[in-house]
């Protein structure tokens, strides 16, 4: 039997009479690249929030390496390695993208952001920022003040910043969002370098890239799954077909 790092046991969310989640239940491997795809409201972003900790679970359990996180906030799952990118930016734009890393290099080590002084010049900080920036594409800009960045090359700071946590699993929301052709084609570069060095759930809208890039994926259609299966079974279910790729141009 497949460890699993993460296993997400019959979450379920409501408003109301509205049901977001439902039931849903989710195993994720180690070393794998996790799709989660769905026609707009079936629930992506409010499961993304549960597993996260940004939202309270009305009932359900998330099992982190092989701990019981259910009841965590967000801040502590965060120190066990569960971290999230691309849903609340973390860039401060009148720092450097290497200052921006470091600062998360330094919360990690348990310091606190007013200390950062001089951490411009700490080589303890740099030289891990560096790489990191280097592992998203983005070592030629590191002395770049955030906020002049791209769109695309904002998201990939919000990975390197991701990736400075340490995470053992990395909850991208969308990072394709708002990002232009070839901007599109560097992140996905980006997350085909990192594939298999780290456990990724994604969520994301261009079906291109996630038959590129997913090891599985599950279909979330009115907050239930319906289907989870490696890519070319996902692409060739009938079920799925009907509830969400009919929609999508999948030539």
């Amino acid at each position: 039997m497949v460890e699993t790092l993460l296993h997400v046991q019959n979450l379920k969310k409501t408003y109301g009479a509205l049901t977001v989640t439902d039931d849903v239940s989710l195993a994720i491997r180690p070393g794998e690249l996790h799709a989660i795809i769905g026609p707009n409201g079936a629930g992506k972003t409010t499961l993304i929030h549960q597993i996260s900790g940004t939202l309270e679970s009305d009932s359900g359990q998330i099992t982190f390496a092989g701990e019981d996180v259910t009841r965590l906030p967000m801040a502590q799952r965060a120190r066990r390695g569960l971290a999230r990118s691309f849903q609340i930016t973390s860039i401060l734009p009148g720092f450097s993208a290497m200052e921006n890393v470091a600062l998360a290099i330094q919360a990690r080590a348990g310091s606190s952001f007013r200390f950062f002084g001089n951490a411009s010049q700490e080589r303890a900080l740099n030289e891990p920022a560096m790489e990191y920036l280097t592992q998203v594409g983005l070592g030629s800009r590191a002395s770049i003040p955030a906020g002049l960045l791209s769109h695309g090359e904002k998201r990939q700071l919000e990975l390197a910043i991701a990736l400075a946590t340490n995470p053992k699993l990395l909850l991208l929301d969308e990072p394709l969002a708002g990002t232009g052709h070839d901007e599109s084609l560097r992140v996905v570069e980006t997350l085909k370098r990192l594939k298999d060095r780290l456990t990724i759930i994604l969520i994301e809208h261009d079906m291109d890239a996630v038959f590129s890039l997913a090891d599985r994926v599950s279909v979330l259609v009115y907050g239930r799954v319906i289907a989870t299966d490696t890519p070319e079974r996902i692409r060739a279910n009938a079920e799925v077909r009907s509830a969400y790729l009919g929609e999508e141009e999948m030539a």
